[in-house]
């Protein structure tokens, strides 16, 4: 499939924490087209397997199925919703914008809203926002219904609210892909790109290696956390974006993004020193980068001792949890050092 189809299709898949089940059934499809079997543990990660030698490191490498959302927290006699956070979703980054609630039966569309500027009277949103940064305690869904026609269509605290379709599209400018959820879908892809050249070219001389499409990761890395409990690796990749921000200041290019540390873990020195080697031998200028915010996968997980050696590869990105920017080459880069890394680690 081409690649930047395959990224649309991921794009469009709604998949807010602890409801990511449209993006596996497709990654289950597509895995099972590429000669790759599946399967899907409680928590609802999706886990492929490669036996290797248990002599050797194991190693997991995870992408995350999840997509920054909100929330409903509450519905008002007026019909007016509500909305709470669920991951890094800020008012400013979303906007007044068309949304969709997921309910048990289908989707609900709604109006993301702020209410109008034309006031200076202190109660008003608008008012605030003059003043301090907004939160979403001064957002609403609007639909059109009140209360009762609210609960008759199965509206209640809890609902997950996404993007609607109208917003979940890939653009492409001259040598960039923008779009939103490019955290983590694109890496998502990157994943399923190095899988199926593992297919046509297997690593060998390798511990056992697990790819895993986790899920919840923007609440706190609960699906790798869920699964390392259980199956402990030495190694965890986490594939992950890489924010430019002035604590690291790079071209949005095709060249990954190496995380050393970020706000729960560092990445060991002899991985950084596999990783400089890696880079070298298949021919990539890394961005080394150190975050102070953010986490992945890989650094929660060995931050709760989950995991020995947590590494953090990124796709260099502009507008990070918003309308994200990468270079459309950066995802077969990415590809493209993991299998190295893969190839290289065992013995390091």
């Amino acid at each position: 499939m081409e690649l930047q189809n395959l990224i649309q299709d991921l794009i469009s898949l709604p998949g807010p924490p602890g409801q990511e089940q449209a993006v596996r059934e497709y990654l289950s499809h597509y895995l099972n087209r590429i000669g790759y079997s599946s399967t899907t543990d409680e928590k609802g990660n999706l886990k492929v397997v490669i036996e290797g030698d248990p002599n050797l490191p194991s190693v997991l490498v995870t992408a995350h199925m999840d997509e920054i959302a909100l929330m409903i927290t509450k519905m008002e006699d007026n019909g007016i919703i509500r909305i709470a956070s669920l991951g890094g979703a800020y008012p400013w980054k979303w906007g007044e914008s068309p949304v969709r609630i997921l309910t048990s039966t289908g989707q609900l569309d709604a109006i993301l809203s702020f209410g109008s500027i034309h006031t200076n009277h202190p109660s008003s949103v608008a008012e605030q926002a003059r003043e301090k940064p907004l939160e979403w305690k001064h957002a609403h869904l609007f639909t059109g219904m009140n209360k009762q026609e609210l609960e008759a269509a199965g509206i209640r605290p809890g609902l997950r609210v996404i993007l609607a379709p109208s917003r979940r599209q890939l653009t492409v400018l001259k040598n960039h892909f923008t779009g939103p959820f490019l955290d983590d879908r694109a890496d998502v892809a990157a994943m399923l790109l190095a899988m199926e050249e593992m297919k046509q070219s297997p690593v060998m001389n390798a511990g056992k290696i697990t790819f895993l499409a986790t899920v919840s990761e923007e609440v706190g890395g609960e699906g790798a956390r869920f699964h390392l409990v259980r199956n402990p690796a030495e190694i965890c990749i986490a594939l992950e974006i890489g924010p430019t921000t002035p604590d690291a200041v790079f071209e949005i290019d095709e060249n990954p993004t190496i995380w050393v540390r970020d706000a729960y873990a560092a990445m060991e020195s002899r991985d950084a020193d596999m990783l400089a080697a890696c880079c070298k031998d298949i021919g990539i200028t890394p961005h080394w980068q150190y975050l102070s915010r953010g986490g992945s996968d890989a650094s929660c997980t060995a931050a709760q001792g989950l995991c020995g050696r947590p590494i953090t590869l990124g796709l260099p990105v502009e507008n990070s949890h918003g309308f994200e920017i990468i270079h459309k080459d950066a995802i077969h880069k990415l590809a493209a050092l993991l299998v190295h890394t893969l190839r290289t680690c065992a013995t390091c």
